[in-house]
């Protein structure tokens, strides 16, 4: 029991009270909850680290839980990671696997197993879980009479396969013959909405399930008394002022791209080559204000949503998301249409056109093409919360010290019935120095630099897919790695959207890069991109391979990522003589050992 001086006076009684009228399944699930709480607060330290006792290991499966995520952008760790902490304070035997860690011979004898998996893309699995998705759906996966599981799928509404790759794994467990303890979770990227309530049924379906351990085998965390450093998460984001925002596109080009520096000074936040930043927007004034001349309503209405009373321009600006379109928002608006193109656009067979449909326009174009009568509150509720964008971080600690800096491109465009708004981007590219922006740190540690500093790297990134690479090329540089570094970029112009040119053209000076080669797709008459020059340096392309290299993918990843992958089969099939099934197996060699690695979006 904690120490009084570790709880106010005050609290004892509430304490007590709250204890004498739950059942002990309630008090397991509060104890995990506040562990969660705990952690979710828990600041970063310099120096006197927590005391922990670790849990005993489970020696007997029917004795414990596991957790397997699969994660692309991180947030699927984060959750699976709380819910293992929550689990684990309560002495519950429990372990955290990485999809492409989990050993598939132990599913077989698996009685507890919980998934939180997110979407790649339109209904694909993350990279980190193919193998392990393809073995599950494949002929070779066991019967599971014995296990017991629960799916938290993680996507984006935004396309028409939403949690396609959770609801698939959901349904393929169950057809194995496992028992379903709670429907598939499908998060938005209001990811809590949906995951907290998901999270606080398994955590009770584990008390159940599982014999606790001795109270002593739980983890136990002592917090020194001094004072902690605020710690900066998703949650309680860092204001960082903006040091300069400067265009690094010629005048003529097509696109505003940008290069931003924004001060990390006082906040004690850390990154690492590959991590991204994630940014807090504010939608546009001037796109606020023609959502609401297009719904008919005024920015000085008085709205109330989930407990909260707001102008509803306060609520469109701040906390609903405005720039992209969604199944459910388009569901909402053809209940109140009765538009016979609306309807039929919803149709299962018209997956692919209402996939198109959403790629090309964004909700402002939906709701002037389907004008209906909506009040503020039906608004508000139909519209999907606001959430932060992730930018791949362009710099490394080393060369940018108490910097981070970053790579974005600006969209923000009306044309016919078409709509380009990026709320990130726009918001970002109107900062001036001396602006802050909420930022946070969102770890990706499967887009790292090889632990071996002799390893030959190849970076394969087109537009603004060239921002991490510039740091790799910071960070082996300071390192004074040993292994060569070889770039291949792409965009449509050699004069206006060559980005970093002079720092390329000195790296190459200076012997920090060794090899680039570049595609300018519109330059000539047949369009080049990276995938094209791949294929031209094949034999080199797969003689580094073969030899040890590490293989980076930073991109779009609808097309660009799909051809580089493409392009990189086409180099096994033809310089190494393998069939399609080999060329295949050895791409998929290469990403369980972590020398194939994409950061694409």
């Amino acid at each position: 029991m904690l120490a009084p001086n570790y709880l106010p006076d005050a609290h004892h009684s509430v304490i007590a009270e709250l204890a004498d009228t739950l059942e002990p399944t309630s008090l397991h699930w509060l104890s995990g909850y506040f562990a969660g709480v705990a952690q979710a607060r828990q600041p970063a330290r310099e120096a006197s680290p927590p005391l922990t006792v670790a849990a005993a290991p489970a020696t007997d499966a029917a004795q414990r839980l596991t957790i397997l995520y699969g994660s692309q952008t991180g947030n699927a760790k984060r959750l699976a990671t709380q819910l293992h902490d929550q689990i684990q304070a309560q002495g519950l035997a429990v372990r955290l696997v990485r999809a492409d860690q989990y050993k598939t011979k132990e599913l077989k004898d698996e009685q507890l197993l919980y998934v939180v998996m997110s979407t790649q893309g339109d209904g694909d699995a993350p990279d980190d879980s193919i193998a392990w998705v393809e073995f599950l759906l494949s002929k070779r996966a066991p019967k599971l009479a014995k296990l017991k599981y629960a799916v938290l799928g993680l996507g984006d509404s935004s396309y028409p396969s939403f949690c396609g790759i959770s609801q698939k794994i959901d349904a393929r467990l169950a057809e194995l013959g496992a028992q379903r303890l709670q429907d598939a979770g499908a998060a938005d990227l209001d990811i809590e909405t949906v995951a907290s309530p998901w999270q606080a049924r398994a955590l009770e379906q584990a008390s159940q399930t599982l014999k606790a351990a001795a109270p002593a085998a739980a983890q136990a965390t002592v917090t020194p008394l001094h004072p902690q450093a605020e710690k900066f998460t998703r949650d309680h984001p860092f204001q960082a002022e903006v040091l300069l925002n400067q265009p690094i596109t010629g005048r003529d080009s097509d696109k505003d791209i940008r290069h931003l520096e924004l001060s990390l000074e006082g906040s004690k936040l850390h990154y690492e080559p590959g991590d991204a930043l994630g940014v807090w927007p504010v939608q546009d004034d001037t796109l606020v204000a023609r959502v609401l001349a297009a719904v008919g309503l005024n920015a000085a209405d008085a709205v109330e949503h989930q407990d909260a009373q707001r102008p509803l321009g306060e609520w469109l600006g701040r906390y609903r998301e405005l720039t992209v379109l969604t199944r459910p928002f388009l569901t909402a608006l053809a209940e109140r249409a009765a538009q016979p193109e609306l309807t039929a656009l919803l149709q299962p067979e018209s997956r692919e056109a209402l996939s198109a449909y959403m790629g090309r326009h964004q909700l402002i174009d939906a709701l002037r093409a389907w004008p209906v009568r909506w009040s503020g509150q039906e608004l508000v509720a139909a519209l999907r919360p606001l959430a932060p964008r992730l930018y791949s971080i362009a710099s490394c600690v080393a060369a940018a010290e108490d910097e981070v800096h970053l790579t974005l491109a600006h969209l923000t465009f009306e044309q016919d019935t078409e709509s380009r708004w990026g709320a990130a981007s726009h918001f970002l590219a109107e900062r001036a120095e001396g602006d802050t922006v909420p930022i946070f740190i969102e770890e990706n540690t499967r887009f790292r630099l090889p632990a071996d500093p002799a390893r030959d790297i190849i970076m394969i990134g087109a537009g603004t897919g060239v921002a991490p690479f510039r740091a790799f090329v910071q960070a082996r540089a300071d390192a004074d790695a040993g292994g060569r570094n070889w770039l291949f970029f792409g965009n449509p112009h050699f004069t206006s959207d060559f980005l970093y040119q002079t720092e390329w053209q000195q790296a190459l000076k200076d012997g920090q890069l060794d090899r680039i080669d570049l595609a300018f797709s519109r330059d000539q008459a047949d369009k080049i991109y990276v995938q094209h020059r791949l294929l031209e340096q094949g034999a080199d392309v797969y003689d580094w391979i073969q030899a040890g290299a590490h293989v980076y993918v930073c991109g779009d990843a609808d097309h660009m990522a799909r051809d580089v992958q493409t392009a990189l089969l086409d180099i096994a099939r033809d310089q190494g003589s393998l069939t399609e099934e080999g060329a295949r197996q050895w791409l998929d060699d290469l990403a369980a050992q972590g020398r194939y690695a994409r950061d694409v979006y």
